[in-house]
């Protein structure tokens, strides 16, 4: 592995203001190589609106602002829930799917009622996420990880958030707000990607 030479070097910015989604791509890195710095704990930090089509572009929309304004090795993810029955939507839309109004139970309640007549064996989705990587010296990498699930015909469990009350994972039997945390990053798509990012990252 490289070494980290200096204070300024083991600094590794997460760049979402989403204080969740931060907490847990450091709790699944957990690196002692890197200390993890919230963008979310950066006073003035704001992020561009996501305007790619993929969530690579979104990734790096994101990366490359962060790395713009503080310089360090950043990182930043994309991620969505990809239902087959609704042709892989919400995808890229699934943090503003129904509407800006809605929060997360929202979300999940629109998905329901969209999926309502969807039998069970065609409620067949996954969730894919994309992290992007930027050095300090601007040299960019992209890793992914992806999870198949299905879609529950109402929310079970406390875990989690966003659309992990309804995603059940098949092997275990339960969603992925039934999972300890310690069981979810084991299988789930975030943790995918982020082995992905430390095989990089060494």
């Amino acid at each position: 592995m490289t070494s980290v030479s200096s204070v300024s070097d083991r600094r590794l910015l997460v760049a979402t203001l989403n204080r969740a989604k931060s907490r847990e791509l450091a709790e699944l890195l957990a690196d002692p190589r890197f200390d993890v710095v919230a963008l979310a704990d950066l006073p003035g930090a704001p992020l561009p609106d996501e305007t790619g089509t993929t969530y690579a572009e979104n990734a790096l929309i994101k990366a490359r602002a962060a790395w713009r304004t503080t310089g360090m090795r950043t990182i930043a993810d994309d991620s969505g829930l990809e239902v087959d029955a609704l042709g892989g939507a919400p995808g890229i839309y699934s943090a503003r799917y129904g509407g800006a109004g809605l929060d997360d139970a929202g979300r999940v309640a629109r998905l329901l009622d969209e999926l309502h007549d969807v039998p069970d064996e065609r409620r067949t989705a996954r969730f894919r996420c994309v992290i992007a990587l930027i050095t300090p010296a601007g040299r960019e990498r992209v890793v992914e990880g992806t999870v198949e699930g299905l879609i529950a015909r109402a929310p079970r469990g406390a875990g989690g958030f966003g659309y992990d009350p309804v995603f059940v994972y098949p092997p275990l039997g339960r969603t992925f707000a039934e999972l300890t945390r310690e069981e979810k990053s084991r299988v789930d798509h975030r943790g995918a990607a982020v082995r992905a990012l430390a095989r990089v990252l060494a």
